[in-house]
Order: C-alpha cells, then sequence, then structure tokens
C-alpha cells in the first residue's frame, strides 16, 4: 500500500532519481568502499540534478518540495547503501539549521552553493569525552571584538573530510547555569584560520562515508557566523534532533527491506540436500518472522512521516521508530547472513556489507538507550 504523503508526483521524482543512481552511484559504490570516501563531483552531479536540498526555497536554489521528495531520496540512497548517509545529513539535518535559525545574509551566501553541492555541509555536537550528553560539551567559543574564538575537538563528524561549513556547538557561556543554556552553533567554514582535520577515521562499516577528527585552536570564526542566538544552540538542536532521528529510522527500514529482499532471492537459488533452501521450514519461518517485522515497521513508519509533515509534535513516536527500527535492521542482518552460509561472510555478496554498516544505525543520532529513555519520560515515567 503506498504512502498517505506519495502523491503521483513523487513516484515520477523517484523513477527520475533512481535512473540518475542506476548511471552514477551503483556501478561505482564498490569502489568507493575501497577508496573509502565518494568522490565530490558525485555531490555536484546530485546538485545538477536537484537532489541537494529540495526543500529549500527556489531563491536559494531549491524547488520548495515538501519533505516526501527528500524521503523519495533518503530511500533511494539507502538502497545503493548505508555509505550515502551524508547526503541526507546535508539536505535533512544541517541544511536545516540553516533555514530555520539562519539570517538573510547566511541563507544568500551558504543555500545556493548547498543546493549545487558546492558546499558540503557537516554538523559538530560530539566530542572525544562527549557523546550522548550534549550540555557537557567543553568546546569553547570566546566572543572578541568582531569574532569568536573557537577551542576544542570533535570526533565521529559526518563528512568530516569534506564538509566546506560545519555547525559546531559549542560553549560561548560556559558558568551557565544550567549548563545547557550555554550553548551556541556557529558556522566554521573550510578556510577558518585555526582550524584542521585530524584523522579520517576507520570504521567498523560506512567505509565510503568520511567520518573524521575535528580541531580548533584558537580558531576565528566571524560573529556573524553565529546561527540564531547565543545560549539558544540546546534549544535548536533539540528542535532539529526529531527529523536528524526520523532520517535514521528511514534508512534502517529501507536496509531492512533490501537485506530481506536479496536474502528471499538467495535462498530461492541456493540448493542442499536435493532441494532450494527455501523449501526448508526454519528458512520459511524466519523469513516469515523477518517479513513480518519489515511490514509492521514499514506501516509506523509511513504514518509517521506524514504526521511528522503535518507539523505534528512527534518525539515520543521519533524515539520508538529510531530504535526500534535499527534494532529490526540489526537482527535482520544476522539472520540474513545465517541463511547465506558461509557465502554471507565473503566480501562479494552484499549482505555482508550491510551487516557491517547496519549497527552504527543504533549510536549515532542518540544512542537506542537514550531513545528509551526519552519514551519512558514522555509516557510519565
Amino acid at each position: 500500500m503506498t504512502a498517505a504523503y506519495i502523491k503521483e508526483g513523487h513516484e515520477i521524482f523517484r523513477k527520475s532519481l533512481r535512473k540518475f543512481l542506476e548511471k552514477e552511484a551503483y556501478p561505482y559504490y564498490e569502489q568507493w568502499e575501497e577508496d573509502r570516501i565518494i568522490p565530490r563531483d558525485f555531490w555536484i552531479k546530485m546538485g545538477d540534478q536537484g537532489y541537494l536540498c529540495p526543500t529549500i526555497d527556489e531563491q536559494y536554489g531549491g524547488s520548495e518540495a515538501d519533505w516526501g521528495f527528500a524521503v523519495v531520496i533518503n530511500e533511494e540512497l539507502e538502497r545503493v547503501g548505508s555509505g550515502l548517509v551524508g547526503i541526507g545529513l546535508h539536505n535533512d539535518i544541517v541544511v536545516p539549521y540553516i533555514t530555520a535559525y539562519g539570517t538573510e545574509e547566511q541563507k544568500q551566501k551558504w543555500l545556493p552553493r548547498c543546493a549545487a553541492g558546492e558546499i558540503i555541509t557537516a554538523i559538530a555536537m560530539t566530542e572525544p569525552g562527549t557523546g550522548s550528553d550534549l550540555a557537557g560539551i567543553k568546546t569553547t567559543a570566546r566572543l572578541e571584538g568582531d569574532h569568536y574564538v573557537v577551542n576544542g575537538q570533535k570526533t565521529f563528524i559526518t563528512n568530516g573530510i569534506h564538509s566546506d561549513l560545519i555547525i559546531v556547538a559549542c560553549k560561548t557561556n560556559p558558568d551557565a547555569v544550567p549548563a545547557h543554556k550555554g550553548i551556541s552553533l556557529l558556522a566554521i567554514e573550510r578556510d577558518a584560520p585555526g582550524f584542521a582535520r585530524g584523522r579520517k577515521l576507520n570504521k567498523v562499516g560506512l567505509h565510503c562515508q568520511d567520518t573524521a577528527e575535528l580541531v580548533f585552536e584558537d580558531c576565528i570564526v566571524p560573529k556573524e557566523n553565529l546561527i540564531g542566538e547565543e545560549g539558544k544552540g540546546f534549544l535548536y538542536l533539540m528542535e532539529k534532533l526529531q527529523q536528524e532521528r526520523l532520517v535514521v529510522a528511514i534508512a534502517a527500514q529501507v536496509a531492512a527491506e533490501e537485506m530481506l529482499r536479496m536474502t528471499i532471492e538467495y535462498v530461492k537459488s541456493r540448493e542442499a540436500f536435493g532441494k532450494s533452501i527455501s523449501r526448508f521450514q526454519n528458512t520459511q519461518f524466519k523469513i516469515a518472522e523477518m517479513a513480518t517485522d519489515a511490514e509492521m515497521g514499514r506501516a509506523f513508519l509511513d504514518q509517521l512521516i506524514t504526521e511528522h509533515m503535518l507539523g505534528k509534535d512527534v518525539v515520543t513516536k521519533v524515539s520508538m521508530a529510531k530504535w526500534k527500527l535499527t534494532e529490526n535492521a540489526r537482527k535482520i542482518a544476522g539472520e540474513c547472513m545465517q541463511l547465506h552460509g558461509g557465502y554471507g561472510y565473503m566480501e562479494e555478496y552484499e549482505i555482508a556489507r550491510r551487516y557491517r554498516d547496519i549497527p552504527v544505525a543504533s549510536i549515532y543520532a542518540g544512542t537506542n538507550e537514550i531513545m528509551k529513555v526519552i519514551i519512558a519520560k514522555n509516557i510519565g515515567l
């Protein structure tokens, strides 16, 4: 059944995007995995076709499309491979901070180039000693005349190597009580004095996605690069994390559907003891269980996307979807690898890559343990 938010225009758009990806992404994805990075020219091609930032206003280079088009983009990119997650982060997580809280000057300066793929964005929250406890970040930004001086480190930053514009969470008032009221967001550009990239991190999965450490040593940032108001950074982060977690849930659901699809194809073609392994009851039961989990996950997700697009407060449901759908995908990855037998452990079979890629979805954008804390609090516990 087609989701309520999907209209004819979305389906036409999906066919066009799929055709583009079949030409520009699928043939090269394994090479990108080996190279440990997605080439910048792919971003430019995405921008040329209108697949970057489609929801922003036309005056800034967007299409003023509804968020359903963003969902289609995230789904089709995930079908290629989870390592393309950095594009969804750019489109639906980082750029919205500029559209929602940026000044007109900031929008005119950055958004057209974000939509064209000339500027790749990142968001820097996590630090070497601070993960889920955002209020405990140590990076500071001290205002001196017409600029901020930023000092600190960030880690696990998606798009960390390619990024030209990074939204950095920092303490503009380290003495604020409570601590979260001292957090502000600064947009730091690639050529900012005192900004350097650390290591490109060697991850278990998502090999083609560039993840890096960032270092700020007396980094000079114009005060015009403040996003929104000083001291409201934590509030802005909380407002936008709903969509970020929904993007993660979408990717996990698609990954689960793809793993199930490829496993059904495999068990039908593979024979043991003189018959297809799809005819064994254990195989049928495992597939039936996974198919049910995937179907239920899809129904919940599509309803949630519809409510989000209507502007409803779905923080609790998003937290549920983020933890449950990522857990579903992790479980399905293990079951599907098992059904592939020894071949599932071989790199030439896609299930091996999927098995590596999916675990991090239960960690980033807020760990699944944090999701359960949010759910418990919001249902009155």
